[in-house]
């Protein structure tokens, strides 16, 4: 199994490393636990880890991927894209003081004194081609094949409410991919940073102050292509934009 890890983990660093797909050399993960190991040591090799992805999702467990520093952009950035590229808008919250050493046991109001919302769109991509590339294990291994983060707007005056449902508008170039009314994945993005604080521990270094966590798509996956403007916006938080490509 050894050897398995240390090719995916050498693979995963250099297609990072060359903007590249590859066609995976062995045989894929085939556990949680497998993938968890490739993204900490895939990370030893990348950099910094500017926060989190997580989701939780009825009758399984939740899943985190890291989002590395050097892939969290400003609102309004332009964002190199190899054909099409996936954008999701989601709630993040940003980490403003130190964790306390309890942080896995407070509960999601208690949690919620230590953030700040934030809009955000990930960016989605894989570096993996072939028969593995939809392969749920290995996507867990390619960080949840996040591509990047943008984060706009923070909310103003934000008193620890929690955000469940909500009223939020995504458009990339002249579609509206959401309009009105939109769910959080899980009912709850409080409870969905809870669920990672408990879960997480020292993965990747474990959650830190200025990390940005998000939380679950508020609508399903889409791909746009180079050139394409994508505008988002959640009501009372803000908004956010980044161009994909030149």
């Amino acid at each position: 199994m050894g050897h398995m890890l240390d090719i995916w983990v050498e693979e995963l660093v250099a297609a990072r490393a060359g903007s590249h797909r590859f066609v995976p050399s062995t045989r894929r993960p085939s556990t949680a636990d497998e993938a968890y190991r490739i993204q900490a040591r895939v990370a030893q090799h990348v950099g910094a880890i500017g926060g989190f992805k997580t989701a939780r999702k009825n009758g399984a467990a939740s899943i985190m991927a890291p989002i590395f520093a050097g892939d969290i952009l400003p609102s309004g950035a332009q964002v190199a894209v190899k054909d099409m590229l996936g954008v999701e808008l989601e709630v993040g919250f940003e980490i403003l003081e130190d964790c306390p050493p309890n942080m896995a046991s407070l509960s999601p109001s208690e949690l919620g004194t230590l953030l700040r919302p934030v809009a955000v769109i990930e960016l989605v991509d894989t570096r993996v081609q072939g028969p593995f590339a939809d392969d749920v294990i290995v996507k867990l291994a390619d960080n949840q094949i996040n591509a990047g983060l943008v984060v706009g707007s923070a909310a103003k005056d934000w008193l620890g409410s929690d955000f469940g449902a909500l009223t939020a508008r995504m458009q990339a170039g002249t579609d509206v991919i959401l309009e009105g009314e939109a769910a959080v994945p899980g009912g709850s993005a409080l409870e969905t940073f809870a669920s990672l604080a408990r879960q997480i521990g020292e993965h990747c270094g474990g959650l830190k102050r200025s990390q940005i966590v998000i939380t679950g798509s508020l609508h399903p996956l889409v791909y746009y292509p180079k050139g394409t403007l994508v505008e988002g916006w959640i009501a009372g938080i803000g908004d956010v934009s980044v161009t994909l490509g030149a």
